[in-house]
């Protein structure tokens, strides 16, 4: 499945970013993370609780940021597993400012599924990870309006 996208967020690209590399931030803003602990430079371990149509199921993984270049870009690697099934995703995320206080945040990447998740469809799939973007994004603007 090809996971693309783009939105602009009211804050500089540092704060972007800072806000992007902080564990506690980044649970609370990405929907369904019920935990995101850092193991090592760049690697979290991460637990998320996703409800994809009827099926429901708790993910356990590692999330890796390769190729940080601060304040621009980095890929996220996604590994996770649960009973319904596995995800493998890797994720190019680019952000560029628009001013000093807006950054357009894109990315693009492709996720694999396995297991029930695969059996499920690309098209309930991608509606599914389009509604997990859109909260994302409202979450994040949240964020920072609090801030």
């Amino acid at each position: 499945m090809e996971l693309t996208g783009t939105h602009t967020l009211p804050a500089p690209a540092q704060k972007i970013w800072d806000m992007l590399m902080t564990p506690d931030i980044l649970a609370k803003v990405t929907p369904g993370i019920s935990r995101l602990e850092l193991e090592n430079e760049g690697v979290y371990k991460a637990v998320a609780e996703v409800k994809i149509g009827p099926v429901s199921g708790k993910f356990e993984g590692k999330a890796m940021v390769e190729n940080p270049v601060a304040p621009e870009s980095f890929t996220l690697k996604v590994l996770q597993n649960s009973k319904i099934g596995n995800v493998a995703a890797d994720i190019h995320m680019k952000l560029k400012a628009i001013s000093d206080s807006e950054t357009e945040l894109s990315f693009e990447g492709k996720a694999d599924m396995s297991g029930l998740l695969a059996r499920t469809g690309n098209r309930v799939m991608s509606g599914v990870a389009n509604t997990l973007t859109k909260q994302f994004f409202k979450n994040f603007e949240d964020e920072l309006a609090a801030q």
